[in-house]
């Protein structure tokens, strides 16, 4: 029952459309002038439904403002042009801090020792809990759309890793066959990034995809949407791959 009421909500929600004053700041987004017509629409009624349904905290000061809120929920979305809202189902609340912040943990080092560590970060996804992002680097990730880097891609593509509940780098597939498929050859991908990481190689994605292959599928997939004829001709694997899971076919688009 609720969920036949969230469908139908949604499907109101999208047929309304985004009111201009919001329209706007789509048009700040380079990557917008890619989406024909019928994309276009779809987009935009994917992020009236994100912007409804999750919540957005400033921190440190920092004002919420519909810019704000439009250009990481576009970013969000493009990711799930041709999925499904359920894929975001555990992206509860976003955290937007006017820049880096920092983050501390506890580590145990390997003689037992607890240390208290303090990270400065551009943005975080935690497995039951927010998104964290800095607003000057999701701004700035979106508007230059051929760096292959974006936090918003970065951190929501974790999200979409951790469905499963395990982060390793494997999303949510549809059959069998693929996930045996993508833990051949993108595994294959990861250790021949991480063996060029080591040796000093210099790479094309970035170093940290050698870190996990949770990183390496992050990476992987801002390149895939900001630079995918480069992904498609350096990683053509990968390219496969992701273009399987998103359904989506950005180096056509971009060519």
């Amino acid at each position: 029952m609720f969920a036949w009421l969230r469908r139908r909500r949604r499907v109101r929600l999208g047929k309304q459309g985004l009111p201009a004053d919001l329209v706007q700041w789509l048009e700040v987004l380079p990557f917008i002038d890619h989406l024909n017509s019928e994309e276009r629409k779809r987009l935009e009624a994917l992020v009236c439904v994100f912007l409804a349904e999750k919540n957005f905290e400033g921190c440190n000061g920092l004002e919420m403002r519909d810019k704000i809120r439009v250009v990481i929920a576009a970013q969000a979305c493009l990711l799930i042009l041709n999925l499904d809202h359920v894929f975001y189902q555990k992206v509860k609340t976003i955290l937007v801090y006017p820049s880096t912040f920092r983050h501390r943990s506890q580590q145990t080092t390997a003689g037992g020792v607890v240390e208290n560590r303090e990270h400065t970060n551009l943005g975080e996804a935690w497995p039951n809990g927010p998104i964290v992002l800095a607003w000057d680097h999701a701004y700035q990730g979106g508007r230059n759309p051929d760096d292959g880097q974006n936090t918003v891609f970065h951190e929501f593509a974790h999200k979409l890793d951790m469905l499963d509940g395990i982060t390793d780098g494997i999303p949510p597939l549809t059959l069998a066959h693929e996930e045996d498929a993508w833990r051949m050859r993108m595994d294959a991908a990861a250790l021949r990034h991480k063996e060029m990481a080591q040796r000093g190689v210099p790479l094309f994605l970035d170093k940290y995809g050698a870190t996990h292959p949770a990183e390496f599928f992050a990476v992987a997939t801002e390149m895939f949407f900001e630079r995918p004829r480069d992904l498609q001709k350096r990683e053509a694997e990968v390219y496969d791959l992701l273009m399987t899971f998103y359904r989506q076919d950005p180096a056509a688009s971009k060519s």
